[in-house]
Order: C-alpha cells, then sequence, then structure tokens
C-alpha cells in the first residue's frame, strides 16, 4: 500500500487532479454493455472501444500479465473566454478540445510508468487510445460514480476531466471499491440533450448524439442540422446542467481560460483554410480519415444555423463551396444557402 499510495503521489505531483489504483482484472460487465448496444445499433457506427470490446476491457491485453491500472484523472475546468470580435460567424468548440488536454495526461502518467519500470516493473500508458474503456477504470478505482449523463463525475469535483490509466504487472493493492451512484432523483441532464440521444439513464444513442454525428463520416443528418446550433466540435449540454459541476462553479471559480484556449473558431476561416491550414490547427480533434472536408461539412452546417444571408463574405463561403467538386460539401452548403434565405445561391 505504501508503494501505491507512492506511485499516485508521483501522479498528483506530475499534474493529475486524482489517482487511484484498481485491478487489472477484465471488465466483464462493460464489455457485455459494449456488444449490447452495438448490437442494437446505439453505437451509431462509432469504432473506438467499440471496434474490439474484448481488447478495450482486458488490461491484459494491452500488457500480457497486467496485475493493476493506475488511474489518473485531470481537469480541464476554465472559464470560457469571451467570443471573438469582429471575426463573422462563429463555431463553438467542447470543452475538452480548446486545446490537447491529453498531451499533459499522457505526461503525467508517463512519470508513473517511468517509476515502475525503474523498481523492475513493466508498464504501458493508456489514455483516449481504445485499447482501454477509461472510464470503467476510472470507476473501479474508486475515483468517482457513473453520472446518467455517462460521464464519469468525481466527487465534490464534477466531470471536467480526461481520464487515463498506466498498465503494470506491479502487484498493487485497489484503492476502490467503485463508488456508489451519487446523482440521486436528478435527471437534469436527460432532458437538456439537445436532441433527446439519452434513452434511459447512462444510455446513450450515438445515432442522435451531436458530439458524435461532427466526428461521423458522411453528410451530417439533416434531421439534428438545426439542433446543432454553432457547434463545431463536441457538445457539452449535458455537462453544464450538472448540478455538481454548477456547484462547484459557485463555490469555486473555474481559472480564467488561457491564450491557448481555442472556444471559438471563426467559421469562415474554416471553410476559406487550405487543408493543411486546417490540420495545423484543429488536428487534436478526431477528423474521419484525418479528411478536412469534414471540418468544413460541420462549418456549413454551424454557418446556415448563425450566418447572415445578407453578408458577403458568407455568401461568397457558400457560393464557392457550392461550386466546389465536393458533392458533400455542395450538399451541405446549399442545406446552409437555403436555411439563411438564399435559395437564389443553390439555382444559380
Amino acid at each position: 500500500m505504501a508503494y501505491a499510495d507512492e506511485l499516485c503521489g508521483i501522479g498528483r505531483a506530475a499534474g493529475l487532479d486524482a489517482v487511484g489504483v484498481a485491478p487489472a482484472t477484465p471488465f466483464e460487465q462493460t464489455r457485455r454493455h459494449l456488444e449490447e448496444r452495438k448490437a442494437a445499433g446505439l453505437h451509431g457506427g462509432m469504432q473506438f472501444t467499440y471496434r474490439r470490446p474484448a481488447r478495450a476491457t482486458d488490461p491484459a491485453a494491452a500488457l500480457p500479465g497486467a496485475r493493476a491500472l493506475v488511474v489518473g484523472a485531470r481537469s480541464y475546468r476554465r472559464q470560457e473566454p469571451a467570443p471573438l470580435k469582429d471575426r463573422g460567424p462563429l463555431g463553438r468548440v467542447a470543452r475538452y478540445s480548446w486545446r490537447d488536454e491529453y498531451e499533459p495526461l499522457r505526461a503525467a502518467l508517463g512519470r508513473v510508468a517511468e517509476r515502475l519500470v525503474e523498481d523492475g516493473f513493466r508498464a504501458r500508458v493508456l489514455a483516449d487510445d481504445n485499447a482501454m474503456v477509461d472510464r470503467e477504470a476510472a470507476y473501479r478505482a474508486g475515483l468517482g460514480w457513473y453520472g446518467k449523463n455517462a460521464n464519469l463525475l468525481l466527487p465534490g469535483r464534477g466531470s471536467w476531466f480526461v481520464l487515463g490509466s498506466v498498465v503494470t504487472d506491479a502487484p498493487l493493492p485497489p484503492t476502490g471499491p467503485p463508488m456508489a451512484d451519487g446523482c440521486g432523483a436528478c435527471t437534469r441532464c436527460l432532458p437538456a440533450c439537445p436532441t433527446g440521444a439519452f434513452i434511459s439513464p447512462g444510455v446513450l444513442d450515438a445515432r442522435r448524439c451531436l458530439a458524435w454525428l461532427l466526428e461521423a463520416p458522411g453528410p451530417f443528418p439533416e434531421e439534428y442540422r438545426e439542433a446543432l446550433g454553432h457547434r463545431v466540435y463536441g457538445c457539452d449540454e449535458c455537462q453544464e446542467v450538472c448540478p455538481p459541476n454548477r456547484a462547484l462553479d459557485r463555490r469555486d471559480p473555474p481559472p480564467p481560460a488561457s491564450d491557448a484556449d481555442d472556444a471559438w473558431i471563426p467559421l469562415l476561416e474554416l471553410l476559406t483554410a487550405t487543408d493543411a491550414e486546417l490540420l495545423e490547427r484543429v488536428g487534436r480533434w478526431y477528423i474521419p480519415g484525418r479528411e478536412p472536408r469534414y471540418v468544413r461539412r460541420n462549418a456549413l452546417v454551424a454557418l446556415g444555423n448563425v450566418g447572415d444571408g445578407n453578408d458577403p463574405d458568407v455568401v461568397r463561403a457558400l457560393s464557392a463551396a457550392l461550386a466546389g467538386s465536393d458533392p458533400l460539401l455542395r450538399e451541405h452548403a446549399a442545406w446552409a444557402a437555403n436555411r439563411l434565405g438564399r435559395a437564389d445561391l443553390v439555382d444559380a
């Protein structure tokens, strides 16, 4: 236990806000949930841990002989910066992607892994790489409970955290047990979803989830385009209405955003940038096939919701997309033009 405490202390000193240890036994219930929801189509074509549930729920698949997981949570809670001025219509980015939040998380977990290796054990860092269901590892380590919005909530600190683990063959005692439900009768997050994607507490239909639809290949479903609003990547609604998050903000206001926090992005800049410029700016996002056309697709839908059909710059951007060679972008530009009362651009 003293060694486990020392490793947790190394993680906290390296920037983790919460650290715990979980057993590296297979996540059998989580595997069943993944397989059942995939069979029901609730994954909406999402791959990630759905691609190979047996691998993503067995730490030994990532490190044979695994005996323990050192699990870390790192906060990304910050004040939302004011929208940019004089930059035209803006797209909103989900809080966890204002900057690369996983690089410092992996670096902190890496310090724990380095110590384990120095002491003769094997260790591997896993964070947001489809090799493990990060929330289940954190739940087993006793860091928090599953909220009705399917996020992990840490007691007194809410859900604004990225999660990751060090899987190791070191025989570390767990810091659990898993935490009891802390939501009680609260269901505020469920009706807050703009598309009604929660079919029951903790069960999400990805086919209606804006965050996933912004990452999915193909056309953005027309029935959810208006609900998208000004979002271009991610959706935070179910976290923003969560009482533990709101109570924390009242008790302890979040730190200010920095210049590195890219919370608002000018839509016209996304539409006029080159492929290289787009990937340079938003390469931290998950983009299907690393194809910038999907960033432009999202920007066109958002532009149709928040743009001004009489703005010459908006008209030029829509006209360029309508005249372009990509049928995906032509279709979304036509929708945006019609939504802004500019059917004449489509008929031109």
